[in-house]
């Protein structure tokens, strides 16, 4: 589960991660008070308005009705109220938001952390998420802050620094040394950048995160080590532990299919394809995704309807998958273990005469306990449905599909 920036900050402030203050707002008149509060609070005279969506590169990003950047500077109070107006409700389009873009609902209004002072202000790089080849979790930092972390990586790796902590010691004290060292820190802000690592460490661990990235870390003039930026991926099967954090959660930045999908308890994930499937396990799902591909068509989405397929289920995703206007087929691939086949097959029979006259072809292939009796049910249903037990018969199946709608 993503958060928003403000939501993660405030997340990291309660571990004693030393943040860019700021205060959301919804409105350009929230947005100018904000700006007051701020200035009273922490004596700012310079604001930064920034855009709240679950994306990043908002800063390059572009606001298409009025041109704005997704993050901007206001260099007085007056400024504040006009420059959130060109943000808010506008759709804001970055490198990770796709073409269409993403609705701006929320603004940040955060101080201003870039003074003048005894040095010049750098930018960092630091994250913690999990080496899944490793077992271990991983910090990775980088001195080129500001950027984006593939950029860096792909055209100068060797800016790229990891540290990679066995989850049963825990974060030791040296390697958060070694981690503030590499980055040529010394002196008061080494002191504040090993802090600050072992507080954002902290902060994954026990809100049991996926990710958190701070692009940047900032070290301010006078050596103060601050996040400027805050993205965090919560990890949904954990928030049974965390009730404060799954409040968190904007359903309004979420693909309205697949929240769907999450809300009758079905594993969905909507992609630019041809070929919709409807699978039960993962593990199934990723291989019959293969199969699409290598049939010549492209997989719509992915979705497992669990272990138990029924009629209901069958449905459900029968109704989600044929809300996207690019699937052009359908494919069901059912592994009859702990479900049989011919109960799956009437649930799809069922489900069909629920849903009505459905145009695009849908190929069923049954394997495992009673396949041969589903394969039956199927082809003697009356209905437009095509049959298969052999994975390799099934291919061929979409294949034709795919081909016949490219005719």
């Amino acid at each position: 589960m993503n958060i928003h920036e403000y939501q993660a900050k405030e997340v990291l402030k309660g571990y004693g991660v030393k943040i860019q203050e700021g205060i959301v707002a919804a409105t350009p008149q929230e947005a100018a008070d904000a700006a007051k509060k701020l200035n009273a609070e922490t004596g700012t005279e310079w604001y930064v308005v920034k855009a709240q969506i679950h994306a990043g590169g908002r800063g390059k990003g572009t606001v298409n009705e009025t041109g704005s950047h997704g993050v901007v500077l206001a260099k007085s109070l007056d400024e504040v109220g006009p420059k959130a107006e060109a943000i808010l409700g506008g759709t804001l389009v970055t490198h990770q938001t796709g073409p269409d873009g993403k609705v701006v609902n929320k603004v940040l209004i955060a101080q201003d952390v870039y003074y003048p002072g005894e040095s010049e202000p750098k930018e960092y790089y630091l994250g913690i998420l999990l080496d899944r080849g490793l077992g271990k979790n991983v910090i990775m930092a980088s001195t080129e802050g500001g950027m984006d972390i593939e950029t860096v990586a792909e055209e100068t790796p060797e800016k790229i620094i990891k540290e990679h902590i066995d989850p049963a010691v825990g974060l030791q004290p040296f390697q958060a040394r070694k981690v503030a060292f590499m980055l040529g820190l010394e002196g008061q802000a080494f002191k504040e950048m090993v802090k600050f690592i072992f507080s954002l460490y902290k902060a994954y661990e026990e809100t049991d995160s996926s990710m958190f990235e701070i692009n940047p870390v900032l070290k301010t003039s006078d050596n103060k080590v601050i996040a400027v930026d805050a993205k965090v991926d919560i990890d949904e099967n954990a928030l049974y532990r965390h009730k404060d954090l799954a409040e968190l959660r904007d359903t309004t930045e979420e693909d309205p299919a697949e929240l769907e999908a999450s809300e009758v308890g079905l594993n969905y994930v909507n992609l630019p394809g041809n070929v919709g499937c409807m699978v039960n396990g993962a593990g199934l799902a990723m291989a019959t995704m293969d199969m699409i591909k290598l049939s010549g068509g492209e997989p719509a989405n992915f979705l497992d309807v669990g272990g138990g397929a029924n009629a209901e289920t069958v449905e459900k995703g029968f109704r989600i998958i044929l809300k996207d206007p690019n699937v052009k087929a359908i494919l069901i691939n059912i592994f009859g273990g702990i479900v049989r086949c011919d109960r799956v097959a009437n649930g799809v029979v069922e489900a069909y005469k629920n849903i009505g006259d459905i145009s695009i072809p849908i190929i069923v292939r049954l394997q495992g306990t009673n396949a041969e009796e589903g394969a039956k049910i199927i082809n003697e249903s009356g209905l437009k449905v095509q049959s298969a037990v052999v994975l390799k018969d099934a291919a061929q199946l979409v294949k034709a599909a795919v081909e016949g709608v490219g005719a």
